[in-house]
């Protein structure tokens, strides 16, 4: 009898990119706070908003590891609880202006025209100030909260997603198989939906991977001029406004600087990884300096 071919077994292993110290880094510490947000009931040592006068802005020890507040409050426990309101936000925050972005600058560089003309002049008057300064107006004309600080970095998110789709779909639709689809019957929007969007989410991924974590300290930062975070809700950027206030009390705004910092290096780190993987040519270089 003839031996049988022995089956290759195929190994499944991460693209080079993902592999970097930097990329793995990254993964470790965004995997932490997700954890650390999903079980924060369990894990926390008291309740956030659990005061004791008696212990008020204490330092550093072992019964309070990131010290106590102005009221008496853990630090540590509300800087665990602080995740619970940065990553979900920030997540609404990047999908919806990734959404809105998109279908408004995917319309505008397949259609052309007035339409074209006309969102492509609302970007570029959201454009024509700073992002958090115009943010601020928005968010203080609805209100201090975080639903509304949402919105206002809504409002302002979005143009930045529709210029860059907006110039891909320009490049994607002059090429070949999009112009034998529409030579075939497709129309527009199917056009648009089945033959350019799919060949230019790459990119859109990344931008949006990367937009996590300038999301992150934008709502902090509203949150830390006094137009995000309403009192006593634990949110990293309201707690390192407290610690302004009380400056000789270190560890106020330290620690939860230091979980903005962690977060946003986090996001940045996986951002790039992400690019270097989707990217064709820096995955070739990257594939060659690794051997």
């Amino acid at each position: 009898m003839t031996a049988l071919p022995a089956v290759r077994r195929r190994s499944l292993r991460l693209p080079v990119a993902w592999r970097r110290p930097a990329a793995i880094g990254g993964a470790v510490v965004l995997l932490a706070w997700i954890v650390i947000a999903l079980l924060d009931p369990v894990i926390g040592l008291q309740g956030p908003l659990q005061r004791d006068v008696e212990v008020a802005l204490q330092a550093p020890s072992a019964a309070h590891p990131f010290g106590t507040d102005e009221l008496g409050r853990d630090v540590l426990a509300r800087t665990l609880w602080g995740v619970q309101a940065s990553l979900p936000l920030a997540v609404v925050l990047v999908a919806g202006s990734l959404v809105i972005g998109s279908l408004l600058g995917a319309v505008a560089g397949y259609l052309g025209g007035v339409v074209d003309e006309v969102i492509m002049r609302i970007a570029d008057l959201v454009f024509a100030f700073p992002t958090i300064i115009l943010a601020m107006v928005v968010a203080a004309a609805l209100g201090p909260s975080l639903a509304n600080a949402v919105v206002a970095l809504l409002i302002v998110s979005w143009p930045n997603y529709a210029r860059v789709m907006r110039a891909l779909v320009l490049g994607a639709r002059g090429q070949e198989y999009v112009v034998a689809g529409r030579l075939l019957g497709a129309g527009p929007f199917t056009s648009l939906r089945r033959d350019v969007l799919p060949n230019v989410s790459a990119p859109m991924l990344v931008l949006a991977m990367l937009d996590f974590g300038n999301q992150i300290l934008l709502l902090a930062g509203l949150s830390f001029l006094g137009l995000g975070a309403v009192p006593p809700t634990p949110e990293w950027g309201s707690m390192v406004a407290d610690g302004v206030e009380q400056f000789s009390s270190w560890w106020l705004a330290t620690f939860p600087g230091l979980a903005i910092f962690s977060v946003v290096v986090a996001f940045n780190l996986i951002g790039d990884s992400l690019r270097d993987a989707l990217d064709p040519r820096i995955a070739g270089a990257v594939q060659g300096s690794s051997l």
